[in-house]
């Protein structure tokens, strides 16, 4: 067995830090978990070994584009076991790596090729630099930032910090953390190498916490705890974290920025209900990683805190002159984890030790209890979701490239004011794009505003709180404005034959149009988007013609991964007879034909309008109940569907009621199942419009309770099983209310529309099973003396479960996608039509229906696009005047 001792015998033990050297120590304990199996510590020692020897034992510079893979580490490992000082840059960021390689000038260069396999570049085989001893690794102060202003850590930091979380988090042997955050970032490495010290396992992988695939390979390796930056947190609430078993999950970690206090509490408290343990934790770059911890029974009952100092380390509290008092001042640590200095040049590499105390610039105070607290900053670096970065330097890049503007810190947010030229234009697209990609920041995270001049005090100095007080109208990024207002050389190409490839932006253009939104990205998925059901039918049927293919779970996929997973043979040509329908789309095709041929008594099969019950709560819970989608976000998607279908109702019925006598007021207010007259035979017609409006408010509310919302996103099958076992009281009328009151059908046929929540949630055959049963015993005996409309209903709802599409052809799918979409209208203004023609015949007055209702769902759906078009023109004007 290869251990770096063995083949670097020149280099003695005490240079490097330990853990990197002594790996194999840990025989055949498990190092590494990955998608693609296992690596022991005998075998991760002897390929640190091996490219240990490659490195060879004359220091080098190496510059490593960091990445959480088992090759990236090794290599990581391998150049701290030979004693090479390590660069460590974000693999992500391309700027970062060329900027700090003109910088520096690297001895060996290490990263990706474009197969994505790690490619070393030996540059030189003696140094170029004179490297002190001491120095182990280079870190940027912001974690993805390519400013040449670096951290100096000696190997004596790393094993200090990497032995001091270790202590005070219990790591042992039988750990495994996940990856959660980048290597290159300074909390990230800080977790890798302190578990290797222990010898505990790491299941490395880049998936995010938002992805399921994350918590697939988290229960199945056995972790038990991952770290966490205050963004990830938002992420979790998204994901239903609260609702997750991870039986193994024994802590998690929290540093990167300030987790507000009742962030803080609520979780400590969800881990004290599972079993499970929140670490409060506070560093910077320049301590190596960590410098205070909370203890986690302190964290619910002192959320503020950022704790006492880790083993090793202490606290002073230094005055400062715009902090008077004795209980604060500056924060200032000492501790073997303290950073020799900064670097701003190759020659700094030289250099030993120039920092001995580490002043935070931080302000603290220290409680009664012994803890610290943070409150307040002594200079103006801010952290956004976990990057620390320097106002002063964004302020500089930009007057580089030609932008005068002044930026402060806002939340989780970099707020840019930026002054617009006399006679010109600001750039606030440029603007954006410079900042996000120096510092490797999301475009929403940068709001930029343009103004007239940059604001200042009475003194001349920077009034950065005005700069904070901008109201927020942040500019979309090209790839977010909608094609037609795009520089031409930025617009998508038209595409004119569906069978032609589409790449991203082509989808992009695609979900734009269909959906009317101007908020795309790459990353947008049709549920995020606001999608529902009265768009999924065209959305889904146009994909499916592009695409060729579309896998079960499209609609909660990225526009970026939708396109990844196209299948290698073209899509079929137009007319080509290879096609699959989505069974909820032909059900709700059939059903509204049924529906009108049944009420002009072409032929007799009833149970359609029910059976559309069903499939509402099906569409519910697939294109609203999205996991990652906040509680308000789901809310405003809800009332956006409600409005979609209430909106077309009342104008089509105001439009009637003056004509006819069929109707009374009570109709025009979608209020006849309550009001009456309930003897009025006519009146009745728009029942099934009021019901599906009346149980999707009532399910929109519910949603709408902080408590219901948590129990959906952690039991989101038993949920709705639960509400459809509630319906079942006024389903049987268990209460005998219907003898004293008239129970409008939206109370009656709840359960119905619930059951279909329920069958889009079951995820198992034992779930499908259980709500098939659930169906098959409560549907027959609704209608009674009618058990063919029964079983209409029963069997299109056990089709809904079992099977997800069904084979088609190109023009069926096209005639049912339109009768599909069409549906809501098409039996909202078909008791209009018929009657004009029915006593010519009825098969002329059935086709006459669908084609009428099918013509006013053309002109609402462009009446809808326009005026939200006029709506987003005045927006945009309105914000162009304020900013003026």
């Amino acid at each position: 067995m290869l251990t770096p001792s063995d083949l670097l015998p020149g280099i003695p033990d005490a240079t490097p830090p330990l853990f990197a050297r002594r790996l194999a120590a840990y025989g055949d304990r498990t190092a590494l978990l990955t998608d693609g199996g296992e690596l022991s510590y005998r075998a991760l020692a002897e390929k640190v070994a091996r490219t240990a020897a490659r490195l060879g034992t004359r220091r080098r510079l190496v510059l490593l584009a960091g990445a959480n893979t088992a090759d990236v580490l090794v290599t990581y490992l391998a150049a701290l076991a030979a004693g090479h000082p390590v660069l460590l840059v974000p693999g992500d960021n391309e700027e970062a790596v060329r900027s700090l390689t003109a910088a520096y000038d690297p001895d060996v260069v290490v990263g990706a090729d474009r197969s994505g396999q790690l490619r070393l570049d030996e540059r030189r085989a003696v140094s170029a630099h004179e490297l002190h001893p001491d120095l182990a690794l280079l870190l940027s102060t912001s974690g993805s930032t390519g400013s040449p202003k670096l951290v100096r850590l000696s190997y004596d930091n790393l094993q200090a910090n990497a032995e001091s979380i270790a202590t005070y988090l219990d790591i042992g042997e039988d750990d495994r953390a996940a990856t959660t955050l980048p290597l290159h970032y300074c909390y990230g490495l800080s977790v890798i190498n302190s578990h290797l010290l222990r010898g505990a396992g790491l299941v490395l992988t880049d998936l995010s916490v938002a992805d399921d695939r994350f918590w697939d390979l988290f229960r199945a390796a056995r972790a038990t705890t991952f770290a966490a930056v205050p963004y990830t947190f938002d992420l979790l609430d998204r994901t239903g974290f609260a609702g997750l078993r991870l039986p193994h999950l024994r802590y998690v970690t929290q540093a990167g920025g300030r987790l507000a206090p009742d962030r803080v509490r609520h979780y400590a408290e969800l881990g004290r209900r599972d079993g499970w343990d929140l670490y409060v934790m506070y560093g910077q770059t320049e301590a190596t990683a960590r410098m205070a911890y909370l203890p986690p029974h302190l964290a619910a009952g002192h959320p503020e805190a950022i704790g006492v100092p880790v083993p090793g380390g202490s606290f002073r509290l230094e005055a400062h002159p715009d902090w008077p008092g004795q209980d604060t001042g500056e924060l200032v640590y000492s501790g073997p984890n303290v950073m020799l200095g900064y670097a701003e040049h190759p020659r700094d590499l030289a250099r030993g030790r120039t920092v001995t105390d580490l002043h935070t610039g931080d302000i603290g105070r220290r409680t009664p209890d012994g803890l610290y607290e943070i409150v307040g900053r002594s200079s103006r670096f801010v952290k956004i979701l976990g990057l620390r970065v320097d106002p002063e330097r964004v302020e500089t890049l930009l007057l580089g490239h030609g932008f005068t503007a002044l930026c402060a810190g806002r939340d989780d947010e970099l707020v840019v004011a930026v002054t617009v030229p006399d006679g010109g234009e600001a750039d606030v697209v440029g603007v954006r794009r410079t900042v996000t990609g120096a510092y490797g920041l999301p475009p929403r995270a940068v709001a930029v505003h343009t103004v007239p001049q940059l604001p200042r005090l009475p003194t001349g100095k920077p009034d950065y709180e005005a700069v904070r007080r901008l109201v927020p109208a942040p500019t979309p990024t090209p790839d977010e404005r909608p094609p037609d207002e795009r520089p031409p050389d930025e617009r998508p190409p038209d595409v004119t034959d569906p069978a032609d490839a589409m790449d991203v932006t082509d989808l992009c253009r695609l979900y734009a149009e269909i959906l009317d939104r101007t908020d795309v990205t790459p990353e947008s998925s049709f549920v995020s988007l606001g999608g529902d059901s009265l768009s999924y039918v065209e959305m889904s049927l146009t994909l499916e013609r592009v695409l060729g293919h579309l896998p079960p779970d499209w609609h909660t996929r990225t526009i970026r991964d939708l396109r990844r997973t196209e299948p290698a043979q073209p899509p079929p040509r137009e007319g080509s007879p290879r096609r699959t329908l989505e069974t909820s789309i032909a059900l709700r095709a059939v059903a509204i034909v049924l529906i009108v041929g049944s009420h002009i008594h072409v032929f007799y099969v009833k149970g359609g309008a029910h059976l559309l019950l069903a499939v509402a709560g099906y569409n519910l819970a697939r294109f609203h109940l999205n996991p990652t989608a906040e509680r308000r976000e789901r809310v405003r998607h809800g009332l956006r569907s409600i409005a979609r279908i209430v909106l077309p109702s009342l104008f089509w019925i105001a439009l009637v009621l003056p004509f006819t006598d069929d109707y009374v007021l009570a109709n025009l207010f979608l209020l006849h199942s309550v009001l009456g007259p309930h003897d009025h035979e006519t009146a009745v017609q728009f029942w099934f419009i009021e019901a599906l409006t009346y149980i999707l408010v009532a399910a929109v509310a519910l949603l709408g309770l902080r408590s219901v919302d948590r129990a959906e996103r952690r039991f989101p099958f038993a949920l709705p099983m639960t509400i459809a076992a509630l319906g079942l009281i006024t389903r049987y009328d268990l209460l005998g209310l219907g003898n004293r009151f008239h129970l409008p059908s939206a109370a009656v046929a709840f359960w119905l529309f619930a059951l279909g929540w329920a069958a889009a949630k079951a995820d198992t055959t034992r779930q499908r099973v259980l709500v098939t049963v659930a169906a098959v015993a409560t549907i027959p005996g609704f209608f009674p003396g009618e058990p063919f409309r029964d079983a209409v209903v029963t069997a299109g709802f056990v089709l809904l479960v079992w099977v997800r599409t069904l084979p088609s052809r190109g023009r069926a799918n096209t005639v049912a996608g339109v009768l599909a979409s069409s549906s809501l209208y098409i039996y909202l203004t078909h008791w209009q039509i018929f009657p004009l023609i029915k006593d010519f015949s009825g098969w002329p007055a059935l086709l006459a229906s669908l084609l009428f209702g099918i013509g006013y769902a053309t002109v609402a759906t462009r009446v809808t696009r326009s005026l939200s078009a006029t709506l987003r023109a005045r927006r945009r004007r309105g914000d162009e005047q304020r900013a003026a």
